[in-house]
């Protein structure tokens, strides 16, 4: 179990687990996951941390198949701008290691910002905090559990 699953499962939140053998060597942990569970990449969504120019810690949620608009995170946030966290303080912040970044049961809240395609499917994939698990939910229950706001902030 992870934190995450843990939060899922207290809520009694609808999901399904999903998990798979990780290969270390891969490049895209995302693009793995949907390659080895069978899924619509389009449906699959990875976890990135962010940080504002006042160092503030932004979790984003996008597709595996594109990229993160900082600029839209940022104008998401309200902030001037953000770059890409440092990996380390990532790891910190969530309780996760990179590549298994969990948007749910994060050490500390972070604002936490969907891409809003994720809207457009019955159910997404996210990372369960760890490599080789995901958590297959709606959208909707990701943004109640996350206290996510949906926001364009993928790139296609």
């Amino acid at each position: 179990m992870t934190p995450a699953l843990d939060l899922l499962k207290k809520a009694r939140a609808e999901h399904r687990v999903h998990s798979y053998e990780h290969d270390p060597k891969t490049a895209s942990y995302g693009l793995e996951a949907a390659e080895k569970l069978g899924l619509d990449p389009l449906r699959v969504f990875k976890t990135l941390l962010a940080s504002s120019e006042k160092g503030e810690l932004l979790v984003a949620v996008v597709p595996v198949v594109g990229t993160l608009d900082l600029k839209a995170l940022a104008h998401a946030a309200g902030v001037k701008k953000c770059e890409m966290a440092d990996p380390q303080a990532a790891q910190r912040a969530t309780g996760y290691l990179v590549g298994g970044i969990s948007p749910l049961g994060q050490k500390k809240r972070l604002r936490t910002f969907i891409d809003q395609s994720a809207q457009h499917h019955e159910t997404i994939h996210v990372s369960a905090g760890r490599r080789g698990l995901e958590v297959e939910l709606a959208a909707a229950v990701l943004a109640e559990h996350t206290k996510g706001q949906f926001a364009q902030i993928g790139r296609g």
